[in-house]
């Protein structure tokens, strides 16, 4: 409500002021036009979001390289933008940010997730830190689709990882010339700045691979390329993955990588988790009856932990909130400063203003309810858990294409 801490402003380090403590998730629009630019449907879905009350708005994916994209529909940015790319771009930034709500850029390499084809010949390897295939499960359909899908990359060399570096650089100072008020950098599910922390995926014995810092090279040149090219009042944040923390060791590991981030004095930095392998984004390890509303998030635990070792760093959690009572107890715990909403986003684009801080709207009403959503019988069968996992995530996939017409979106217990 009106009076609570969510309803309390925040000003990053930057300066740039989240007029409350919930803000929109990333996620996938899948609205680019034929040349990868922000297009209508762009238009009309942030129209509605930025028109909800949000303290602020998370983009979905916009590629820094044209070459290796994560999806073909992304938006993605050129070493050269055109004028066309530039108009669309202004164009989008008037929409999000036409209420005063700060838009922020989620900006991504997909590294070995690039889809074949995308802006390269269909043959044509992905890159990644060391040659390590993704595989998203053990059975023979899993990794067959894999090994048709993506196949086996090809390590990046020196010059590739530098080139890399600058393209994010060039994305963020493009972003910031179109006006938006900040960038998170993409280092969650599965992409290539987490392929690069992941000692799992980098095998490399460098300077970029060998130790939990040196994997955390890549990532560091990235946040100080882009420092050098934006003001100090462009927003910097990062998305960091806690999917992979598993036993003491790999949690201090983990921790010495984000505490490399805290130390460039980052705006922010978002707490997601899963990857292709693991797809924990749509959902925790503990079925909802297991979490109580104090802990209703899905990443809240380790975020605890981050807290506790870095105490000033602002941070974002993303996944799980369903109630006002849960939110404001996350932030009230001091485990998060922000509460990161993606999929009741979709079916409610005013959640903020006309649920969560509507002083007319009592505790007990103030929830969202979305039924799990499971693939049909025969999909179940064949045992991809990719695809099993997927169900739930396209149902929003459709309601975000159904806000980029203009429509209204469906909830989950209603009839398409």
């Amino acid at each position: 409500m009106s009076n609570t801490i969510l309803a309390t402003p925040l000003t990053l380090p930057s300066g740039v002021v989240l007029q409350n403590r919930l803000v929109k998730g990333a996620m996938a629009e899948q609205f680019a036009d034929a040349n990868n630019n922000p297009s209508d449907p762009h238009i009309l879905a942030y129209r509605e979001w930025s028109t909800g009350g949000w303290g602020g708005l998370l983009t979905g994916n916009v590629d820094v390289s044209t070459k290796y994209m994560g999806g073909y529909n992304d938006v993605a940015l050129s070493a050269s933008p055109n004028t066309a790319t530039i108009e669309s771009w202004h164009r989008w930034v008037a929409e999000v940010q036409a209420h005063n709500t700060p838009g922020i850029v989620q900006l991504v390499h997909a590294g070995r997730q690039s889809w074949p084809g995308a802006k390269r010949s269909f043959f044509e390897k992905s890159i990644a830190p060391s040659p390590t295939p993704l595989v998203t499960g053990p059975g023979i359909l899993e990794r067959l689709m894999s090994k048709m899908l993506w196949g086996t990359p090809r390590e990046m060399t020196i010059p590739e990882i530098k080139e890399a570096v600058q393209q994010f650089a060039r994305a963020a100072k493009f972003v910031h010339e179109a006006g938006f008020k900040g960038i998170e950098l993409h280092g969650a599910h599965g992409y290539l700045i987490t392929q690069f922390l992941s000692s799992k995926i980098n095998f490399r014995t460098d300077e970029y691979g060998g130790t939990p810092a040196k994997r955390a090279r890549f990532l560091i040149e990235v946040i100080r390329a882009i420092r050098a090219v934006v003001p100090a009042t462009f927003a910097v944040g990062v998305k960091f993955n806690s999917a992979d923390v598993g036993g003491q060791e790999s949690l201090e590991e983990n921790l010495e990588q984000l505490g490399l981030v805290v130390a460039e004095q980052v705006d922010f930095i978002e707490i997601s988790g899963g990857t292709y392998e693991n797809m924990r984004m749509g959902g925790p390890e503990k079925p909802k009856a297991e979490r109580t509303i104090e802990r209703e998030a899905f990443f809240l635990d380790y975020a605890s932990i981050v807290r506790e070792r870095f105490p000033k760093v602002i941070l974002m959690v993303t996944g799980g909130f369903r109630t006002r009572r849960g939110m404001i107890a996350a932030l009230e715990s001091g485990a998060c400063d922000i509460v990161g909403v993606g999929r009741p986003a979709t079916v409610w684009p005013h959640l903020v203003k006309d649920i969560i801080l509507n002083d007319e709207v009592g505790d007990d009403d103030a929830n969202v309810v979305l039924p799990p959503i499971h693939p049909p019988w025969l999909v179940r069968q064949l045992g991809i858990k990719m695809i099993n996992n997927s169900a739930d995530t396209m149902h929003h996939v459709v309601n975000i294409g159904l806000m980029g017409e203009g429509k209204k979106p469906i909830h989950p217990s209603e009839k398409a």
